[in-house]
């Protein structure tokens, strides 16, 4: 099911940092329409810390409203607290996901004992297959190939979201887990070497403006197109990059509203990107025709 390219999908608000049913509507419906193959809602790209409970799930609701069955989705449930992860896990399988994908606890550092028990506690509290989010540069915390190969003895566990930022790493656990453990990519940059390497995708933040063209890059590369998918890289990538001009989700969500497809509006301590930063992105928009006929 969670395979190719899915999108990490930005969370809408309204200037009175409401949540926008509509736009999140609008914007599910446009990823599927381009054609993605499965769908993310809050992840950290949402913006999740910053959801109440209810709307953490009334997001997620949403989703699955919208897409009708027609792709899967994975809902984000990470934290620090395993009980309250479990708990969420256990609200959003009423709802009817596809799957879970959780980060890493973050700012308490536990150990790799620890990290392997709170995902074997998640594990053990559902029978929702579950997804490991690695993202040691986010969280201050490496899930270790060692600890992934004995994460990957649990049945529901299913892969990992890779966003180490360390592509010997990537290498070694492609090259150590079953091969039916997912290995996707966290970072859009380098969803392309993963594959190479043996990876299944990648969990994608510029699929959120680009969501056919990552698609089609993403797939290419699993058919083994390299041609056309180095061609789709050479293309996108300064998209790709300015994505990260700041910290993520600031350029993107300010990349979908200068296209037209949300309100500019983010949740403290999320705030709009600097005005030299709104340039580089406004730049490389222009560039790729993506703000041909929106309005200024």
């Amino acid at each position: 099911m969670f395979t190719g390219c899915g999108t990490a999908l930005v969370t809408p608000f309204r200037l009175d940092g409401s949540l926008d049913e509509p736009a999140l509507r609008s914007l599910v419906e446009r990823q599927i329409t381009a054609g993605i193959n499965f769908l993310c809602p809050c992840g950290t790209t949402g913006e999740s810390p910053t959801l109440s409970h209810a709307e953490h799930l009334r997001v997620v609701e949403i989703t699955l409203e919208q897409t009708r069955g027609r792709v899967p989705v994975l809902a984000g449930a990470g934290g620090y607290d395993t009980n309250h992860v479990i708990k969420l896990i256990d609200d959003l399988h009423k709802l009817g996901v596809a799957g879970i994908l959780s980060v890493t606890p973050y700012y308490n550092k536990p150990t790799q004992e620890g990290l392997y028990q709170h995902y074997r506690a998640l594990a053990n509290s559902t029978p929702l297959p579950i997804m490991v989010y690695s993202v040691q540069p986010r969280t201050s915390v490496n899930v270790e190939p060692a600890t992934l190969i004995r994460l990957s003895e649990i049945k529901n566990i299913v892969g990992v979201k890779e966003a180490s930022g360390s592509v010997s790493q990537m290498a070694s656990i492609i090259a150590r887990v079953p091969e039916s453990f997912l290995v996707l990519s966290g970072d859009d940059s380098v969803a392309l070497p993963l594959i190479a390497l043996g990876g299944k995708g990648v969990i994608s933040v510029v699929s959120n403006e680009i969501p056919g063209e990552f698609t089609a890059l993403t797939q290419a590369a699993l058919k083994g197109d390299f041609a056309l998918a180095r061609q789709l890289q050479r293309k996108y990538q300064a998209l790709m990059e300015v994505n990260f001009v700041e910290t993520s989700p600031g350029p993107v969500k300010f990349a979908l509203a200068r296209m037209g497809l949300c309100e500019l509006a983010w949740r403290l301590p999320m705030v709009e990107p600097s005005a030299a930063s709104q340039q580089k992105i406004e730049a490389v928009l222009e560039a790729l025709g993506l703000l041909t006929g929106v309005r200024a």
